[in-house]
């Protein structure tokens, strides 16, 4: 099955995160890393995003 891939401003939709918060959470470890497709391009595997947003679900509880 092929891996969909996200871009960022589908990233922030989904997650309703701004990209400064996106990137500052990178670089603490608190947010996916995205897979780089180009010299200039990044994007997000869903499976990852998926995970990130059921791991937050799951500690609200």
């Amino acid at each position: 099955m092929a891996q969909r891939i996200l871009r960022r401003s589908e990233v922030e939709d989904r997650t309703g995160l701004s990209r400064s918060t996106i990137y500052a959470w990178i670089r603490h470890g608190k947010f996916p890393r995205p897979v780089k497709l180009g010299e200039r391009i990044v994007a997000w595997r869903e499976s990852d995003i998926d995970r990130w947003l059921e791991s937050r679900v799951s500690e609200g509880d």
